[in-house]
């Protein structure tokens, strides 16, 4: 007698094999059998028409403090998701000092744009080592698995202090002491460590935040902690910015590749097209397949869709603040203040004054109307050029700042503009179907918990098998099978989680039935639901009818079931023999 039986669907194993139909037999939170299957269970899944695939595996999603306050991790939760990665970008909250807890907090508010005062009041601190945070993370009841990873900030802020946070130089001490701390967390379970290098992550002060400027020998006597130990995934965001800059720079190859040779282990770094050099990304995937021939395992994280922000009146950005007239508005409830803005001698006013904008962002965007689309409904994340608020306002003969202004106001003022800063530079999502296809790209850089007032990423998987599956018109689509590959198995595998990702026998009961029909995005939102009464955006999804964890239904149609059979993964996990 099995625990659940799912018959008739269509399988998409994850090993990137054609699908084909049959039944997954779950006992005890493992896979018993695949194909047709003999035999009754407590409980059946009719799977016909269905698509049944591995509970997806997300590997940057900055849960490092929600997943104090909730179990279901959502936006992630409705998107398929059933174990995410956090400790990215060198930002988390361990090792802390007691009195390091506010400078942590804001740390990841400015970095990740996670409201500070939700962390305040969500997070509890029952820990002050690695060790004590992963124990405080053993206790919770989840609904999907979680790991973590050692953040670089968090352990140059305890060992160095304001010398730390101040981006000094570390002495041969101080480097020692960090990488007792780093080797304490990854024997505790942690799966990597991670660090920044780029100057967009800044603390609350403006300055760069810890280890940005970190020399050669801090970044390879911590990366030797995980050579020694023979486990561990080097994790960072490399060199660069939005904009001019370039993210995934090149001198920030050379070592990467002698440290991923010399410690035997993966070294991944986020890998994103840029306007001002739009086919270095192509070079350094490339580059980092030729890295191979040198013993150096790296894998450039990449993103699914074009990567920037939504721009919306109740969004962290958008173009008419710091004018006077649009300020004066801000008091007022966001029903309110749509009402007023309607009003024809406002938006006059508004549209009349000009900002000084003292955030270089916000000046982007004001020079930027080429590169900004309404999103729209239906969702439209690969949208042509002459949907731009630029072409919009020539075809109508209106300025942009008009345009965009009464855009803004569609949907009752909850229109969201697309800003793809990243990955469109050619107005297409060409680049990121043959990233996806790049033997050594990751898909990641989700961000499911964080720049919570400006994206929604973690609904990237859902897009996937939307978009690039189903719906993409300007291009070629990608099969579904080499989409569920990209999102289970390779994506367990570069962590060292060979216990999951695959339907086959002997592996963990992650699993997702869904409508691939019916599978749909939903307007992105903005809700007040986090501590303090935090903001984010969240983006639910239509088409995920079950979703399991461990053999137990978690989700159905949407919404979490009450079973909570998620855990804390404690270090690497080998396949089932």
């Amino acid at each position: 007698m099995y625990d659940l039986i799912i018959r008739g669907g269509t399988l998409v194993d994850g090993s990137g094999d054609e699908p084909r139909k049959g039944d997954v037999a779950i006992q005890d939170g493992v896979i018993r059998a695949v194909g047709v299957v003999d035999g009754e269970a407590r409980k059946e899944i009719d799977a016909s028409g269905m698509a049944v695939t591995p509970g997806f595996v997300d590997i940057h999603t900055h849960y490092d403090g929600q997943v104090t306050w909730d179990p279901h991790l959502s936006p992630s939760c409705w998107h398929g998701v059933t174990t995410v990665v956090f400790g990215n970008c060198g930002v988390g909250f361990a090792p802390v000092r007691p009195d390091h807890h506010d400078y942590l907090i804001s740390l990841m508010e400015s970095v990740e744009d996670i409201p500070g005062t939700a962390l305040a009041e969500g997070i509890q601190w029952d820990w002050e080592t690695f060790p004590e945070y992963m124990d405080a993370l053993d206790k919770l009841s989840l609904g999907m698995d979680v790991a973590a990873q050692v953040p670089h900030g968090a352990v140059r802020t305890y060992v160095m202090g304001e010398r730390g946070a101040n981006n000094e130089p570390a002495t041969p001490k101080d480097i020692a002491e960090m990488a007792d701390l780093v080797r304490e967390g990854i024997e505790s379970g942690a799966l990597g460590f991670s660090t920044s290098r780029t100057i967009v992550h800044k603390a609350a002060s403006g300055d760069p935040m810890p280890g940005t400027f970190a020399a050669e020998d801090e970044l390879f006597g911590i990366g030797r902690v995980l050579g020694e130990l023979g486990r561990g995934l080097f994790e960072l965001a490399p060199v660069g910015a939005a904009g001019e800059d370039v993210i995934g720079a090149r001198e920030e190859m050379d070592w990467m590749r002698r440290l991923s040779a010399e410690i035997g282990r993966p070294v991944s770094f986020a890998i994103l097209q840029v306007d001002s050099d739009p086919n270095l990304w192509r070079e350094i995937l490339d580059e980092s397949q030729q890295a191979l021939a040198e013993g150096a395992d790296l894998y450039p994280q990449v993103a699914g869709r074009p990567f920037g922000m939504l721009i919306g009146h109740q969004c962290e950005y958008h173009p008419f603040r710091e004018r006077p007239s649009y300020e004066a508005l801000m008091s007022l409830p966001f029903e309110k203040r749509v009402v007023e803005l309607r009003r024809p001698e406002v938006r006059q006013a508004i549209l009349a004054e000009k900002a000084e904008h003292a955030d270089p962002m916000a000046a982007y965007i004001m020079s930027s109307f080429g590169k900004l689309f309404p999103l729209g409904d239906p969702l439209d994340y690969e949208p042509t050029p002459d949907q731009s608020i630029a072409a919009i306002a020539e075809r109508e003969g209106r300025s942009p700042e008009e345009v965009l202004y009464d855009r803004m106001l569609d949907q009752d003022g909850r229109e969201l503009i697309l800003f793809p800063l990243l990955n469109y530079s050619d107005g297409n999502c060409d680049p990121i179907y043959e990233m996806i296809h790049h033997p050594r790209a990751a898909l990641g850089l989700g961000d499911g918990g964080a720049h919570c007032g400006i994206i929604c990423d973690a609904s990237i998987t859902t897009f996937m098998l939307t978009h690039w599956v189903r719906d993409r018109k300007r291009g070629p689509k990608i099969p579904v099978e080499l989409v569920v590959r990209r999102m289970t198995r390779d994506t367990a595998e570069l962590y060292g989680l060979c216990d999951r990702g695959l339907l086959k026998p002997g592996y963990k009961a992650d699993v997702n039935v869904i409508d691939l029909d019916g599978v749909s995005l939903h307007l992105p939102k903005m809700q007040f639901d986090l501590p303090a009464g935090g903001r984010r955006l969240l983006q639910r999804a239509e088409g995920y009818r079950y979703t399991i964890v461990s053999g137990q239904v978690t989700m159905q149609d949407g919404e979490p079931t009450g079973v909570l059979p998620g855990s804390l993964i404690r270090g690497e996990r080998p396949a089932p023999a």
